[in-house]
């Protein structure tokens, strides 16, 4: 788990007004004489978009973006973007149709895990999916009345992974919310509660980065090997005060499970369930915690214990990196996927976001 992957980021758009019109053989078009920067100056038009990615100059912030999809013919488009984020899944449009969806997304440097490289200045969208038909982007600064972040501290199993196949639940989660609720993900590779607490580029940055009514999600129990249960706690619980200081709503999250089955096939061993070398049960103390502190609890262990056990030896191999790496505890893009809409469930059933805030399927 302390093993770092640094790598080439991926790509997201931009903190103005782009009209884009790429699909179904069309030329590109130009900018309408409407679309406008806050200071009144003409907006980038689409010669910065390529048939696969946008790039657009901009400071790090919060941005709304608008997508058209659909051509003259059948399409199937995904958009990605900054650190291999997914924000849209593959969309599907029929042949002639033309489909809107927003979402907002998250810009700063660095642009994937807070101790990495810096990335590319501005905002990056790549264009994606079987057969992409990008027929229009629009992109805002958002209004910050309108907009709610969810800020992610945690390890590897949530961190923007910088390169394939390793994904963390929190770079797909962008995908299962609507334009109004960004994603800031500042999860970063090997971190305890210990060395989060105690790295001012980590701790510090969150906290500086938290607005009245944001949630803060955290999920820090992987490397807390060697981390007593009282330190543990008390770790835990400067958290939760620190958030609440800064006008957040702190909300924690049990750990991932690793995929490591008994001879009955469940996951009822102290490897699986995240019980260190010293017997502390970090899942039981994140649930003591949280029901002591009176914080909203996602508990991520019992919802990945069901669904890992649920496929079994097998079919539970393609959540993890078993086939490319025997890695029972890091995740494969389709695993990040799968966990990610468990915790857009656990927002949604613990009252946290709105239901007509996220996406289904």
């Amino acid at each position: 788990m302390s093993t770092r992957r640094r790598g080439p980021s991926g790509a997201v758009v931009a903190g103005v007004v782009v009209a884009a019109t790429l699909a179904g053989g069309l030329g590109l078009s130009s900018v309408p004489a409407a679309a406008r920067t806050r200071d009144h100056r003409p907006a980038p038009g689409i010669e910065n978009c390529t048939a696969t990615a946008c790039h657009f100059d901009l400071p790090p912030g919060t941005y709304d973006v608008q997508v058209r999809l659909g051509g003259a013919a059948a399409g199937r488009t995904a958009i990605g973007g900054e650190t291999r984020r997914t924000l849209l899944a593959e969309t599907a449009t029929g042949a002639g149709q033309r489909v809107t969806r927003g979402f907002t997304v998250d810009v700063r440097t660095p642009e994937g895990e807070p101790t990495g490289p810096d990335g590319s200045p501005g905002l990056d969208l790549t264009i994606g999916g079987a057969a992409p038909a990008l027929a229009g982007i629009r992109v805002t600064p958002a209004a910050g009345r309108n907009t709610r972040q969810i800020l992610l501290v945690g390890d590897s199993t949530v961190c923007d992974q910088p390169g394939a196949p390793y994904s963390g639940w929190g770079q797909q989660l962008p995908q299962y919310l609507r334009r109004g609720l960004s994603v800031a993900n500042h999860a970063d590779s090997g971190e305890s509660t210990v060395s989060y607490l105690g790295n001012p580029h980590l701790w510090d940055t969150v906290r500086t980065a938290i607005r009245p009514g944001d949630l803060v999600l955290v999920q820090l129990a992987h490397n807390d090997k060697t981390t007593d249960g009282a330190t543990y706690r008390a770790n835990l619980e400067t958290m939760v005060t620190g958030v609440r200081a800064e006008g957040g709503e702190p909300v924690l999250v049990t750990p991932v499970v690793r995929r490591w089955f008994n001879a009955d096939g469940t996951l009822d061993n102290d490897t699986a369930l995240l019980v260190n070398g010293l017997g502390v049960d970090h899942p039981a103390v994140v649930r003591s915690v949280a029901s002591t502190a009176g914080v909203p609890l996602i508990d991520l262990t019992a919802r990945t214990k069901e669904l890992v056990e649920s496929l079994g030896v097998e079919g539970s191999k393609a959540l993890y990196l078993y086939d490319e790496k025997r890695d029972n505890t890091h995740t494969s893009e389709y695993g990040a996927t799968r966990f990610a809409a468990l915790v857009r469930d656990a927002l949604v059933l613990g009252r946290l976001v709105p239901e007509d805030r996220v996406r289904r399927g």
